[in-house]
């Protein structure tokens, strides 16, 4: 490890976490349009692939309405073939592949088990000897996360925990770094039984707030509510679900029968929407009969 990188993972996670993190959500909720132009120009001496051009709006009064950015339409295209898993969102492919029974890894010689990170024991066991992929947001990537194929939400299990930064450097140096952090477990219901699919967005130092559009509030370190949040949701392939207020990690597992796509590898960047796993086509009968050609009732304050 380097001096700078010796640095960074000393000033993110020696700090206080939990008092930093609700600092930080305090200042990013400011409204002044020139306090906010001062942070994000500080911001973009650090983080020079901040593509702030690609935003649908030039002008923000927050720091975190500029994190939670909508993009221009049409730079986030779908791939909509119905064999295929999209990602949820930007970010670059941390650890990924098979699932060896129910270990898997947040980085080399790190590993965790599938019952350490999603307390559902019978949910953890669909996931044995499956596949599952690393998804890092970093803070100056698009925040946003969508639908990665035509689904229903029924529940959200909401973990409570601490607030270590995801990057590689603390992947590297903390244990079980994952199993500890806030996190939300999202099963996506999809009419296949043999398919299934979850998602962990998992939250981190800094901004660690994570807003659903079908839960009435965010759930973040001032949360007091019930763990297991009932809700009854139903997104399209590429819909919008909600959105981390700053740089986080989504987990994707999915079932024995999927697989990943040849271009996922450790390292390489992803867009949302692209393609991320594949699996067979669903039969057009079967889609009928999962309810999801209903119109979908997620509240979205798009």
């Amino acid at each position: 490890m380097t001096a700078g990188e010796q640095l960074n993972f000393l000033l993110t996670n020696r700090l206080p976490r939990r008092w930093l993190t609700l600092f930080m959500g305090w200042f990013s909720q400011l409204e002044s349009p020139a306090l906010t132009r001062l942070s994000i120009s500080v911001w973009q001496c650090f983080a020079d692939d901040l593509r702030l051009q690609d935003a649908n709006k030039k002008h923000f009064r927050s720091l975190q309405e500029c994190f939670t950015r909508q993009l221009k339409p049409g730079l986030r295209p779908t791939d909509a073939r119905p064999d295929i898993v999209s990602s949820p969102c930007d970010a670059i492919v941390g650890a990924c592949g098979r699932i060896a029974g129910n270990q898997l890894f947040q980085a080399k010689g790190f590993p965790y088990t599938l019952e350490e990170l999603i307390p559902d024991a019978e949910l953890a066991l669909r996931y044995r000897n499956g596949h599952f992929v690393t998804l890092r947001l970093k803070s100056s990537m698009y925040h946003r996360f969508h639908a990665p194929v035509d689904c229903r939400v029924r529940q959200v299990n909401y973990v409570s925990g601490d607030t270590w930064n995801v990057n590689p450097i603390a992947l590297k140096k903390v244990e079980k770094l994952y199993c500890r952090n806030e996190r939300a477990v999202i099963e996506l219901e999809s009419g296949r039984p043999d398919f299934s699919l979850t998602l962990v967005p998992v939250a981190a130092i800094l901004v660690a707030s994570m807003k659903f559009h079908f839960l009435p509030q965010p759930l973040d370190l001032k949360y007091r509510g019930t763990n297991l949040i009932p809700c009854n949701a139903a997104f399209r392939k590429g819909e919008e679900m909600g959105y981390f207020q700053h740089g986080s990690t989504i987990i994707v597992f999915a079932s024995e029968h999927y697989r990943l796509c040849p271009e996922i590898n450790e390292g390489i960047s992803i867009k949302a929407g692209q393609a991320l796993l594949s699996g067979h086509p669903l039969p057009e009968a079967l889609h009928s009969e999962s309810g999801l050609s209903e119109e979908p009732v997620a509240t979205l304050d798009l």
